[in-house]
């Protein structure tokens, strides 16, 4: 073996010991981090070394070929979850690794992540959902073989109607499963009667997220017949983009429920005379109430909304006065150079003019 490949090798067991310290196996979302681990790296340490509890280590090992997918469906819910958070005071910020704090000595989310807060609710939905999206995507493309399209749709259709069911629909179902399968955790190995109470309403938030793929599930159609009259139909089923999901559960999160911290037969609303209201299986539920993410808290790991960038003419989440928390805002000039009014010139080069710019930028105090 030659210099280069030990020294990968040792690079490649390094990580790998480092991983087994960082990820405590039974820690819940610690396979989120998967979302940032780079291109290849969980496929090359494999199921039994990643950051999994031991029922994901044992499906992953029964399922080695929706490593990828996993490490897909992590990646889109931190992105959608950054995406829809991106001008409010908490922004779905994620524990960045640095030379004191390497990654994972601390959950992917930080303390949201086990605060039973909205923003607990949020991320899990988005995580699940995630998950379903990539491993349905996967299914689809032909990448593995105990899924593919979904059967159940063939030959149906309506002949009066001249439409009828083909292509390949995206088989939601599937991914639904898997989804369970390899997130939801059994309530009664839970421990302490606080931990069942997050567990149940994480349990919850799971299984909302995935509705939330198989609601905005939509029916694509191709027309068929003489000179494109569309006679014809061949139609399936699809999912949505990702970023439909994502504002969908933006919306369930403003409007989430709180729960009761104590669970009797089942979850109920913190409200007693709104109990006879049900909750249904698509609402995403929170048991805390959430910190203003005002101020930096550096026990809980909120960082304060000091030094962001808001918009001074917007009354909404992104400007200054809410932003803020109503402590005003510095503004700075910042000058931008690019190229500008560019001309093809015969024969052969472009011809720009350089521009300048000026833009007031402004950051809360």
């Amino acid at each position: 073996m030659d210099r280069a490949a030990l020294l990968g090798l040792a690079r490649l067991c390094a990580l790998w010991a480092a991983l087994l310290v960082l990820f405590p196996c039974g820690a819940q979302g610690n396979w989120m981090w998967l979302g940032i681990a780079s291109f290849g790296v969980p496929e090359k340490l494999g199921c039994a070394n990643l950051p999994l509890n031991s029922r994901q280590k044992e499906l992953c090992k029964r399922k080695p070929y929706l490593l990828p997918s996993i490490r897909e469906g992590a990646r889109l819910g931190i992105q959608e979850c950054r995406s829809q958070f991106r001008h409010e005071r908490w922004n779905c910020m994620i524990t960045a690794a640095s030379t004191t704090v390497p990654m994972g000595a601390s959950p992917l989310f930080g303390y949201e992540l086990s605060s039973g807060t909205k923003e607990t609710a949020f991320i899990y939905a988005v995580m699940a959902a995630g998950l379903v999206h990539s491993v349905t995507r996967s299914c689809s493309a032909g990448n593995m073989t105990e899924c593919s399209c979904d059967t159940t749709l063939q030959n149906g259709g309506s002949a009066s109607e001249g439409w009828h069911w083909g292509g390949c629909s995206d088989d939601v179902q599937y991914g639904m499963w898997f989804s369970r399968k390899f997130l939801d955790f059994p309530i009664k190995n839970a421990t302490g009667k606080e931990n069942k109470v997050l567990l149940a309403m994480n349990l919850h938030n799971n299984e909302a997220g995935r509705q939330a793929v198989a609601k905005l599930m939509s029916v694509d159609c191709r027309c068929h017949g003489v000179s494109g009259s569309c006679a014809v139909k061949t139609c399936w089923k699809t999912m949505s983009s990702f970023e439909k999901i994502g504002h969908l559960l933006k919306d369930k999160y403003e409007n989430s429920i709180q729960i009761s911290d104590k669970i009797k037969r089942k979850m109920r609303r913190r409200e007693k005379d709104q109990r006879k209201i049900p909750i249904h299986k698509d609402d995403l539920l929170y048991v805390n109430k959430s910190p203003n993410y005002c101020v930096e808290d550096k026990k809980l790991g909120i960082p304060g909304t000091q030094g962001r960038e808001c918009n001074r003419t917007s009354g909404g989440a992104d400007g200054c006065n809410l932003l803020c928390c109503g402590r005003g805002y510095n503004t700075h000039v910042v000058r931008h150079v690019e190229r500008c009014e560019c001309k093809f010139i015969w024969c052969c080069y472009v011809r720009c003019r350089r521009c300048e710019s000026m833009t007031d930028v402004h950051t809360c105090k």
